[in-house]
């Protein structure tokens, strides 16, 4: 009865060890695949979602400016 429980034993380790392997495979190619995912990226010139904010509130700070000026502007010519 020993000798079978210790085949058990060994296949379950085996099986256990497998799988630790298959998971750092898993994890090396996920790291990988985000490492290449974030050069190409980075590559493309693509701004982060908080310097579009920031611009996009520049521009809408200028149109509001501009709005302001030809306002003043159209005052001064009805004069």
């Amino acid at each position: 009865m020993t000798p079978r429980n210790k085949m058990f034993d060994d296949l379950s380790q085996l099986m256990t060890n497998a799988m630790g392997v298959a998971q750092g495979a898993r994890d090396e190619a996920e790291n990988a695949m985000k490492s290449w995912m974030d050069r190409w990226l980075a590559d493309r010139d693509f701004v982060t979602r908080e310097e579009f904010d920031a611009v996009r509130m520049m521009a809408q700070k200028a149109r509001e400016e501009n709005a302001e000026l030809k306002a003043r502007l159209d005052a001064l010519e009805n004069k």
